[in-house]
């Protein structure tokens, strides 16, 4: 698997791994079909882009992980966590404190065949399972049964990611900048427009062209990031609503509902 420059190397259930729960280049993959590392990303903290030789599943014990592969961002609450298929290349990173935890699989063990990055639903068996065989003690049956019993609670789940591509035109960019800074800024593009020296035309010409939707869209969906790692943490609907920019909860929830496919009580319970 490959790592990335200075990072720090460390042993876990005899196999050495990264800071960031890797496993080391050249070391190979373990006599076990799955291996567990786990990993702490601080508040902003990005692993920069890079792929494995093993298939891994992404997944935040703690807080929200955010992870970038073939032009999507997927936004990862504790219920969630992300396939990505052995030579993917893909960026992690959070935007709050994450405790996360890994799992690798050898290919040539592992009958899941997806091409492509895959949202799996997390469930509390899953979660069980995931601290169950981070344990260096088990016996190689013990673990054989388990890796048996995950690799069937991987389970995809339909939702979709919640990408917000910034602009490429420079006053463009600085509206973004402001807005991911202050989700909740309600301005429209003419008042954008007056501030950046820009028509609220040729603003929204850039988003569309350079986004792939309109401005609209983009703030929803800039909103919608900032929530998650606030919803993860507890905090309510109401009080999320408001701190992004939503008139009141309900309209905040069909936001929610409309770019994800799902309610955000649904996309957060375990």
């Amino acid at each position: 698997m490959l790592g990335s420059a200075g990072d720090v190397h460390h042993e876990v259930g005899g196999h050495i791994l990264s800071r960031y729960g890797h496993l080391v280049p050249g070391r190979g993959l373990p006599k076990a079909a799955v291996v567990v590392g786990s990993f702490v990303v601080g508040n902003g903290q990005w692993y920069g882009r890079h792929w494995h030789t093993a298939h891994q599943l992404a997944w935040a014990e703690e807080g929200v992980i955010a992870v970038r592969a073939r032009g999507s961002t997927w936004v990862l609450p504790p219920s969630m966590a992300l396939w990505i298929p052995a030579g993917i290349e893909h960026a992690t990173g959070a935007t709050g404190p994450v405790m996360g935890r890994s799992l690798y699989y050898a290919p040539d063990r592992c009958p899941v065949r997806w091409s492509a990055p895959t949202v799996i639903g997390v469930s509390s068996l899953l979660r069980q399972l995931i601290a169950y065989l981070a344990d260096d003690g088990l016996t190689e049956s013990a673990r054989e049964r388990a890796e048996a019993v995950v690799l069937d609670q991987l389970r995809p789940v339909s939702v979709a990611t919640v990408l917000a591509p910034p602009p490429r035109d420079a006053r463009a960019r600085r509206v973004a900048h402001a807005l991911r800074a202050c989700p909740a800024d309600d301005r429209t593009l003419a008042e954008w427009g007056a501030e950046v020296g820009a028509s609220a035309r040729t603003l929204a010409r850039a988003f569309a062209a350079e986004t792939g939707m309109t401005f609209g869209q983009w703030r929803t969906r800039v909103r919608l990031q900032t929530a998650m790692p606030l919803l993860a943490g507890g905090a309510t609907v109401a009080a999320v609503a408001c701190r992004v920019g939503y008139a009141s909860p309900s309209a905040f929830v069909a936001a929610f509902r409309r770019v994800v496919g799902v309610p955000p009580g649904a996309y957060f319970s375990p």
